[in-house]
């Protein structure tokens, strides 16, 4: 029921905004940014922000948003984040996490770690369908986003301010198999890449890769060599 209560606080319009704003920046956003980006007076998105941190979307704190400490440094300031905590809802009750877990600890224990990814990319390939592979990393992001990935386009490590794509990766705030992932990384983020590989092409444009971080996804998608000047 507690569920049902947190995403039923999504109704209101405005409300909706402000998480899906503060969900989209991956870091702790103040109740003026937050207010501004969604057109709305800061009393009434402090409000609303409140309400969803009370609805266990959000966790709130406070730092001092002026990067300065000791005398005239300001009072801290109430910060926002996504909360960690997942939420699901199903009529009537469903159990598919413990399904998945149990699947998971069987192929791990079996060894089938091969069999799963090469099930993975199939399935990749089906959900692409007959479209050619992923054309740049604007598509992949489309593609990505459809998934629940939440990506978001990131300068590469070590090539920050180059010129060109090469200069550019997508990494994903979300892991949709979080989970599951947790308790069984390897075999997981083993799929998952797999699964991104036959989504997104392994002979086009772009390419996914291992790269894990903590609080994302493991995987991250950047210009294929061949594509690379």
């Amino acid at each position: 029921m507690k569920d049902i209560e947190a995403i039923a606080a999504l109704r209101d319009p405005v409300r909706r905004r402000l998480y899906e704003y503060v969900v989209a920046q991956g870091r702790e956003v103040g109740r003026n940014e937050a207010a501004e980006a969604a057109g709305v007076a800061r009393a009434l998105a402090a409000h609303h922000l409140d309400r969803l941190a009370e609805a266990g979307l959000l966790e709130s704190g406070s730092r001092r948003l002026t990067g300065r400490s000791g005398p005239g440094a300001g009072r801290p300031a109430k910060v926002y984040t996504r909360a960690r905590a997942e939420r699901a809802v199903s009529l009537p009750a469903r159990d598919y996490r413990t399904a998945a877990e149990l699947l998971a600890e069987a192929a791990e224990q079996a060894g089938l770690d091969a069999g799963l990814c090469v099930a993975a990319r199939r399935r990749g390939e089906a959900l692409r369908g007959s479209a050619a592979p992923c054309g740049g990393l604007e598509e992949a992001m489309e593609a990505l986003a459809a998934r629940g990935y939440e990506p978001h386009l990131e300068d590469a490590e070590g090539a920050k301010g180059a010129p060109g794509a090469a200069a550019r990766v997508v990494r994903m705030r979300n892991c949709p198999f979080h989970a599951v992932a947790e308790r069984f990384p390897p075999l997981v983020c083993g799929m998952n890449l797999a699964l991104l590989e036959g989504l997104l092409g392994t002979d086009g444009p772009v390419r996914a890769r291992m790269d894990a971080r903590p609080g994302e996804c493991c995987v991250v998608v950047e210009p294929s060599k061949n594509n690379i000047d």
